[in-house]
């Protein structure tokens, strides 16, 4: 069986599913927009393109780590606790284990890549 690769171009001005309503949000009106861009043959890694409006909501990675690799727009991102805030931007790539929870406040409208990494623990 021959595996093929995949190409995706251009991810800064990828057409992106329409904005919605972001339910884990704390701002009154953020909303959110996405597209799948590629899911393994198992369901357990997924890839797509992420936009997010000014504002602060929740974050759970309980369940799987997220990868994001920050295409534009800047953020604060911090734990549960308060602890470790960190900066975002443009080129920045940000690591949320599994196991990870906490807060995001958009400084200003974000797109991002990112990789949802719901592997079984081996």
């Amino acid at each position: 069986m021959i595996t093929d690769h995949k190409v995706f171009k251009k991810l800064a001005a990828l057409a992106l599913d329409d904005f919605r309503n972001k339910p884990t949000s704390i701002t009154l009106g953020q909303q959110e927009a996405s597209s799948i861009l590629w899911t393994s043959a198992d369901g357990h890694c997924k890839i797509g393109i992420w936009e997010c409006q000014p504002g602060h909501f929740t974050a759970d990675r309980s369940a799987a780590g997220e990868y994001c690799h920050i295409i534009k727009g800047k953020a604060t991102v911090t734990k549960v606790d308060g602890d470790n805030p960190r900066e975002i931007e443009a080129g920045d790539l940000l690591v949320l284990p599994q196991g990870w929870k906490g807060e995001w406040i958009i400084h200003e409208h974000m797109r991002k890549l990112f990789v949802i990494d719901a592997s079984p623990n081996l």
